[in-house]
Order: structure tokens, then sequence, then C-alpha cells
């Protein structure tokens, strides 16, 4: 049998009082007197009332609560983030409704309408790698504030809150160089993917500032920048007849496959070829030797997202607000490149 849960109605019957005096009881209406207030919060208590939340927020129209769409919730990145979003958004009174997309474009809609039913005050999204169409988006911007992090894109009006990403590609490959390097490979996704297009024109950059030449023979992209595909393609760049001498990749994940297959065919790292990731996994420091990456402080992307969410939501015009917030990362440098 299915337990009655307690109602606004409930209360008010038992206690021979209107919903509407229940209700600001509950909520310590100053025009309720004490007596009263006790009275309906002791029964309140009683009968283990709940408030409905997504009721409350439709007559108020404001839930307190964020939304959280994101494309993969174990991701170790991600967690950080999300970290940072929890605690900012306690801080701030705002409950957080967290939903995962599992890059599946399909499913990324379907919960941003979710969040929509939801009631929610405001979205925070990492967009899906396979997002091509952004209409389902642009249709949320008109009916909530929607703020873009980590996984962004440049067809979206929106304020985004991402690493900076060009100018942290640059720094990795620029030390690479200083430490002497010359032919310096890259390993990246498809020009589909925002953050990977960035970090793409961040070794441009290095490459034409010092003068050194632009080889597409080692210039690798691939679909998912995952281990097994940093394996697959440093196995593609040692069959090169003049290999490269450092490799840049975009991920942590396939920077940890491209050294196992350095190690593979004894390789010396850093002095034969060198190795840069990029984000700081926990990854970097179990592999052997440590690997040198970008730091992504993700905690503070979260909170920063949350922040400016929350000006958003309180910002009473109608206008949409569309900022590039920028969260500066740091050059880890560790064995995969340098050895004291």
């Amino acid at each position: 049998m299915k337990k009655e849960s307690t109602t606004l109605k409930k209360l008010a019957t038992e206690l021979g009082l209107s919903i509407s005096t229940v209700s600001r009881a509950l909520n310590d209406h100053p025009d309720i007197s004490t007596t009263t207030k006790d009275k309906v919060k002791a029964l309140a208590l009683k009968l283990n009332y709940v408030p409905n939340i997504f009721a409350k927020g439709f007559r108020q129209h404001k839930t307190n609560i964020i939304g959280v769409i994101v494309p993969n919730v174990t991701h170790y990145f991600t967690t950080t983030i999300l970290k940072g979003i929890l605690e900012e958004a306690s801080l701030l009174g705002y409950r957080v409704i967290i939903s995962e997309s599992n890059n599946d474009v399909v499913k990324q809609t379907e919960m941003l309408e979710t969040m929509l039913q939801f009631n929610v005050d405001g979205i925070l999204m990492s967009i899906s790698k396979m997002t091509r169409n952004v209409d389902s988006i642009l249709k949320i911007i008109n009916n909530v504030p929607l703020i873009l992090f980590d996984k962004s894109s440049n067809k979206i009006p929106c304020t985004q809150v991402v690493i900076n990403e060009e100018e942290s590609a640059f720094s990795a490959v620029e030390h690479l160089i200083n430490i002497g390097k010359k032919r310096i490979a890259i390993i990246k996704e498809t020009e589909f993917s925002y953050n990977s297009e960035r970090r793409y024109a961040g070794y441009l950059r290095a490459l034409n500032e010092y003068n050194l030449p632009v080889d597409e023979k080692i210039i690798i992209t691939v679909e998912d920048i995952s281990l097994i595909q940093g394996k697959r393609m440093a196995n593609l760049l040692l069959s090169l007849k003049n290999r490269p001498d450092a490799i840049f990749t975009i991920t942590d994940s396939s920077a940890v496959g491209v050294i196992q297959t350095l190690k593979k065919f004894n390789i010396k790292i850093p002095e034969e070829i060198a190795v840069v990731g990029f984000s700081n996994s926990r990854l970097s420091t179990i592999i052997e030797p440590n690997l040198t990456t970008i730091d992504q402080p993700g905690e503070r992307i979260g909170a920063t997202a949350v922040k400016y969410l929350v000006e958003e939501i309180n910002n009473t015009s109608d206008q949409i607000i569309s900022k590039n917030i920028e969260i500066k990362g740091t050059l880890i440098i560790r064995d995969s490149t340098f050895k004291a």
C-alpha cells in the first residue's frame, strides 16, 4: 500500500485553518501569530511534512535550483568542476541537480528539456563533443540563463567559463622548444571540438613564433582522444621515417597511451621523445615517467560558473548576457620533458 504524503491541505484540515495561513505560518510570515506558527510547525513535524519545492517554485517563479549537465560524471576533471559547483551553489543558497549526457546529443536535448520541467532557475552545461546543431540550446537560452563551462562553443551566445586553452597550449609547446625540441607532433580531436581547436591554435602559434616548420605528417587528428588512441597514434608517429622528438597531446589520457607505447619500444623519455599532456589528472603522476601537463583548476571553474550564473539569474533585464571568462591554466613540469 502506497503511503499518503502530508500536504498543506491535510495540515490545514486538521488545524481548521486555511491553506494560505498554514503556508505563511511555515514560512514565518510576520502577519501570522507565534501561537499559530508553533501549532502549524508542531503538526508538520509530527506528520513528517516535506514542502514541495517545485510547487513552491512555480508559485514564486523561483526554485533556487541550478541544473548541471555534463558529458561524463566520472571523468576526473569533471568531478573537480562539480565539487566547485556544489560548494559555491551551497554558499549562495542553491540546490543542484546533476545529469549526464554520455556525449549523446539526443540525451543532452532531453536533459535540457527536463531541467525546464524541473523549473530550474538556470543551467550550467558542458556540451557533448558530438554537438553539431545548437538549435535546441539556443531555444533554452530564451527560457532560462545558461552558462557553458569546459566544453564550449563559439556558436552559442552565452557566458562561457573555460581554461585559457590557446595560451596554455602555447606555453606547453614553448616549453618543449625551450628544452631543445624542434620536431613537435600534436595529437588532437577533430575540428568539431572547439576546445581542441583552441589548443591546436596555441600549438601553431608557438611553432610560428619560434620559426619552426608546420608538418602535416605529425599533426594527428582523431575522433576520440583516449588512452587507446594515444597508443595507436604513437605507433603511427614512430613508423615515420622522420620521427618527432616531442609529442603534445590535448589530454592526459592520450599522453599516457603515448608514454606506454614509447616505453614498449624502449625509447628514452624525454631524451629521444618528450611528452606533454593537458589537464593534470591523477594519471599524470601515476605513469612513469611522471607527465608534464597543463593544470586546469576545475574547482575554480565550477565556482566561477556558479557565480556568473547566479548573477544572470538575478539580472532583471531580458537581454542575453554573453561573456568569455578565461581561467588561467598552469604548466606543471615533470620527468616526461625534463630531468634534473
